[in-house]
């Protein structure tokens, strides 16, 4: 018997089988690749956003010409308006401020920032994106359900959610929106999860906690607030669902009359719901801005060429806003009824998050303060977003004073507020994200990344800056006047004899600043027409990039990180930290900086040369 007897023998009859290719189109579509799924995730979010844009722009028309007929559709019913209220909230909230951030640039360069190959787990964060689109088709199918979209708003209130015939769109159409935010609360719970472990595990060495940018820690934060905040949300849905269909009670009162049908039986409360929803809602405030408060930190310090100020205070402020964001979900119940302790207690708490966030809005300050700041168009972003950051959160404090907040509750102060400090501060950080990473979002393994054009980023900013408060500044004064949000009309209401009655008389006299906010709007939305010029321009024929077009320290402009880099494909894991980054020193003459990755026996002026890093 000779040695390899043992060995089976090998067939040499018969025609070989072999491996059939994946088609290229379908690998690329279903690619496991961080990369790749975060470009899926923000065209997803560029869909949503202009999805959610047109819907807006909708609203405020019928808001100041009630009798405008839509093409192929007629005139705006009062359902018709109470549904684009809730699809209009829920795809901007949920696909756009949700997504983008944590989802999308999260995927593209959490990795790379951390010296990772990639996301801990490759085939969940695949099935996160094809959940999240899911998620978006079912919402977006809902408004061809028969009685049309749901129309309880994006916060769902029972106990006219929890009855399917309480009115239009309540039955499938309702069923389709909790279909839909089921599906992306298990996507982002899924995607939350491998976000946290990709930080805790695949750090590469000297990345320390002290050590990680402050985007990281944004990304951090977040993703443990989505994993709270969402396995709360989807609880909430499925006990609500049950109540539709399943015959409980969780949020149904006896007795409660709805429609014409006396609910008997059961012993729930709407206020459950109020609980459970805003338990996660408010933590929704701090998942979509964590990200961009990170971002705005290494963009302030990066562009003004200094150290972040008070680098590790940062990184305390933002887990201490994600814990207190966390526990002062009550204050949006201030009307719901609760105890007069408890709304003290919430109040307190309330005011409690201003001192994180007033620490890092010093923070900001003190690093640009008496600084040479270079403006480009990020960093230009990043000053926007301090500014609306600011302004927005300024009315908080009025907000979580019970007696204030009983009149201003339910008006449009209070979406002037949030869309000040949380929709447009969360594009404003979006924005600075996309202008400043392009370069490695568009770097190919045949061509480097390009720049997106400084002129109509410029033009941009400031048609977006001026439109924003011009929308969202008056709105406070029509909500001190006492204007209602979730009205479909608040004028022209025709009365007995052809005279307008007393109802359509309601703020008559807001109605010149309603028209101004909804031409306003027109000019805002028109000035995203700007970035997506400046898009598409770019991705034909924009100039290319340097390796460090922006000076930057941290570990994703390391050249390995660069898919057009050829070592790109070599093993990464010989990259290593040795500081913090954001390390600069300025004079008259030069800037010299230090990346995290530069050996500490290196030169600063040798690193600045050989780092490729001048600005174009």
């Amino acid at each position: 018997m000779t040695p390899h007897s043992n060995v089976p023998p090998t067939r040499s009859h018969g025609p070989r089988k072999l491996t059939p290719k994946p088609h290229p189109i379908l690998s690329r579509i279903f690619s496991t690749d961080h990369r790749t799924i975060g470009i899926q995730y923000l065209i997803l979010a560029l869909v949503s956003v202009i999805i959610g844009t047109t819907l807006s722009l909708l609203m405020r028309i019928h808001l100041v010409w009630p009798d405008w007929p839509l093409p192929l559709h007629g005139l705006i019913l009062p359902e018709d308006y109470l549904a684009l209220v809730t699809i209009h909230g829920t795809v901007m909230l949920f696909f756009v401020l949700t997504t983008a951030p944590q989802a999308g640039f999260g995927n593209l360069i959490l990795p790379a920032q951390i010296g990772a190959r990639t996301m801990a787990f490759p085939g969940l964060n695949a099935a996160s994106f094809w959940l999240t689109a899911i998620a978006l088709i079912t919402l977006l199918c809902s408004t061809f359900a028969p009685g049309g979209a749901a129309i309880s708003g994006w916060t769902a209130y029972p106990p006219l959610s929890a009855v399917p015939s309480a009115g239009p769109g309540q039955a499938l159409g309702m069923d389709l929106w909790l279909a839909s935010i089921a599906l992306f609360a298990i996507a982002s719970t899924a995607s939350s999860i491998n976000t946290l472990t990709t930080i805790l595990r695949n750090r590469c060495p000297g990345m320390t906690w002290e050590r990680l940018p402050l985007t990281v820690w944004g990304w951090f934060t977040a993703a443990l607030l989505s994993i709270i905040a969402f396995s709360v949300l989807l609880a909430a849905i499925l006990l609500l669902f049950c109540d539709r269909h399943a015959g409980t009670s969780f949020f149904l009162p006896n007795g409660d009359l709805v429609n014409g049908v006396l609910h008997q039986g059961g012993n729930g409360s709407p206020l459950l719901w109020l609980h459970l929803f805003w338990f996660f809602g408010h933590p929704e405030v701090y998942i979509a801005i964590l990200p961009g408060m990170g971002l705005t930190s290494m963009l302030l310090a990066n562009f003004s060429h200094r150290r972040v100020f008070a680098y590790r205070t940062m990184i305390v402020t933002t887990l201490l806003i994600g814990l207190l964001g966390i526990l002062l979900w009550g204050h949006h119940m201030f009307v719901a009824g609760l105890n007069p302790f408890a709304s003290s207690a919430f109040s307190i708490s309330t005011m409690a998050i201003a001192l994180p966030a007033a620490a890092k809005v010093l923070s900001w300050l003190a690093t640009t303060w008496r600084s040479r700041p270079s403006y480009k168009t990020p960093m230009l972003f990043a000053l926007g977003f301090v500014s609306l950051f600011i302004t927005g959160g300024l009315t908080g404090p009025i907000l979580a004073q019970p007696i204030l907040d009983e009149y201003l509750h339910n008006t449009f102060f209070v979406v002037a507020h949030f869309h000040l400090i949380m929709a447009m501060a969360g594009i404003f950080g979006l924005y600075a994200a996309t202008y400043y990473w392009f370069p490695l979002l568009t770097a190919t393994r045949s061509h480097p990344g390009r720049l997106l054009s400084e002129p109509l980023g410029h033009l941009h900013f400031w048609c977006t800056l001026i439109g924003a408060y011009a929308v969202f500044l008056p709105m406070h004064l029509t909500g001190l006047a006492g204007e209602p949000r979730h009205y479909a009309q608040l004028t022209g209401i025709p009365g007995p004899g052809g005279s307008l009655s007393p109802a359509g008389a309601l703020l008559s006299h807001t109605l010149p600043l309603n028209r101004f906010i909804t031409y306003a709007a027109f000019f805002l939305a028109a000035g995203q027409l700007l970035f997506l010029i400046n898009l598409a321009r770019t991705l034909y024929k924009g100039n290319f990039a340097s390796s460090n077009p922006w000076q930057a320290t941290t570990l994703e402009w390391h050249p390995t990180m660069n898919p057009f880099t050829p070592s790109s494909a070599s093993d990464t894991s010989e990259i290593s930290v040795h500081r913090m980054p954001c390390h600069y020193q300025s004079n008259k003459v030069e800037i010299s900086f230090l990346p995290q990755w530069a050996p500490v026996s290196f030169a600063q002026g040798e690193i600045a040369n050989a780092t490729d890093s001048k600005p174009e």
